[in-house]
């Protein structure tokens, strides 16, 4: 589980505007850190198939909020991907 004040640094650096905790680069970014830590869980637990099904479905919830940010506004999504350090779908921009 994502500590909060891994959470908060996260949303203190994609946020738009001071109040702004739940914008598509906000969550793209904090499904991005909870990724990366499940991912580092599952190498050591590598049975864990209710954990890799979690994994799965958060990596399908960050490609939809990756297509939303990429159909609105591309140079958005390619600045995030760059930020984030993720690779470019091959559908979007």
């Amino acid at each position: 589980m994502i500590s909060t004040e891994k959470k908060q640094k996260v949303i203190a650096d994609l946020q738009k505007a001071k109040n702004d905790n739940g914008s598509s680069a906000v969550q793209v970014g904090i499904l991005t850190e909870r990724i990366k830590e499940l991912t580092e869980h599952l190498k050591v637990n590598k049975k864990d198939f209710m954990a890799r099904r979690g994994l799965l479905q958060m990596v399908g919830k960050r490609k939809r909020h990756l297509k939303y940010i990429a159909d609105h506004d591309s140079a958005a999504y390619l600045a995030l991907i760059k930020k984030l350090g993720i690779r470019q779908s091959k559908g979007n921009s």
